[in-house]
């Protein structure tokens, strides 16, 4: 379960930021699979958000991530779904640092992440730059992510 946001996202004090509670399903010796929600809030007067199944095959030191999930788009005259396809991996530079990436393929567009990964027992920390993919425009903005793992 964490909390996340951009550090720069546009002006006045609508701020997006986003929750991701995540139940995981399946814990193996290499394999693992979980359920969850990224959920946006903040994002004008609607409701967003992914709701995804992904699964991590590689050992604590390296692994790949791929996932499949549903994104929605709730507002108040607007229903939109698509299908997400997210890839990702993280390799371990030194006892509590990983260089990650999440990358995501939505219909027509994409967002590709990419940082470091500050690891404590329990929590974890973020810092990325994001590059949302749409056709028209290219722009990097920086991202803090922090998660709190309730079972280890």
């Amino acid at each position: 379960m964490g909390p996340g946001q951009p550090l720069i996202f546009g002006e006045g004090s609508e701020h997006p930021f986003w929750i991701t509670p995540k139940i995981q399903l399946y814990a193996g010796k290499s394999m693992q699979a979980s359920v969850g929600v990224m959920h946006f809030l903040n994002v004008g007067d609607g409701n967003l958000g992914i709701a995804y199944l992904v699964a991590t095959k590689g050992s604590t030191d390296s692994a790949v991530t791929a996932g499949f999930g549903y994104a929605y788009d709730r507002t108040y005259d607007n229903k939109d779904d698509a299908p997400v396809v997210m890839f990702g991996g993280e390799h371990r530079i030194s006892r509590g640092v990983k260089i990650m990436t999440e990358n995501y393929i939505l219909s027509g567009s994409g967002i590709v992440t990419g940082g470091v990964r500050w690891m404590g027992e329990r929590f974890s920390a973020d810092f990325a730059m994001v590059v949302p993919i749409d056709g028209d425009s290219t722009i990097a903005f920086p991202l803090v992510n922090v998660v709190y793992s309730f079972s280890r």
